[in-house]
């Protein structure tokens, strides 16, 4: 049966095509349900390359998102700057495209499972802290990294959608080793900015 998170996101992308919706139309569209849908919608074009610009727009309503949810916010808001966004039409194209790809892949490993825990309130506040913490790495200035953060969202917003607890569990393992390889590669650029400056100083 396909994934409720497909069918709402090429839902949208379809509506999208054919006339411009800002973020806040989709956002009056979908209630609470859009906290997680929206923010779905707003990091998927991390997963391919981005035109000029979209990175603090996109990634920076991901994360004011997430904030509301790890705050227990009922209502989403958006400032007024980035819920008048509209996806241009030859990206949402794009993004049609592509997207099949991605539900196929999620399509495979979601399914409603550990009720007591995919609707915990406390677990959906900790689900929103986390892709703060994701959307922070997403929006760091460091190049071809986009796409890891991005999985990690992507993961608790499916586990969210589709009520599924195991993978709950699963992205809070994976949000652990995304945080580690962030930790190593600035290790990896302090440790080389730090042997440039004396090399140059020396």
């Amino acid at each position: 049966m396909p994934l409720r998170f497909s069918q709402d996101i090429n839902s949208l992308l379809e509506k999208l095509a054919l006339q411009p919706l800002t973020l806040a139309d989709i956002l009056a569209e979908t209630s609470e349900r859009g906290f997680s849908l929206v923010i779905g919608l707003l990091v998927l074009p991390f997963l391919f390359p981005l035109p000029p610009g979209f990175t603090w727009l996109l990634g920076g309503g991901s994360l004011l998102l997430a904030a509301q949810m790890a705050l227990g916010r009922r209502r989403p808001w958006l400032p007024k700057r980035i819920a008048r966004f509209q996806f241009p039409h030859k990206f949402i194209l794009k993004l049609l495209k592509n997207i099949q790809r991605v539900t196929g892949i999620l399509q495979r490993i979601a399914r409603p499972r550990l009720p007591k825990l995919a609707h915990n309130r406390r677990i959906w506040q900790l689900n929103g802290l986390c892709m703060v913490w994701l959307s922070i790495l997403l929006l760091l200035p460091i190049p071809f990294t986009n796409p890891i953060p991005t999985i990690g969202i992507l993961l608790f917003v499916v586990a969210t959608l589709e009520s599924d607890g195991l993978l709950m569990c699963i992205s809070y393992g994976v949000t652990a080793l995304i945080s580690l390889f962030f930790v190593l590669v600035g290790g990896a650029f302090w440790q080389g900015l730090s042997l440039l400056i004396h090399n140059i100083f020396q």
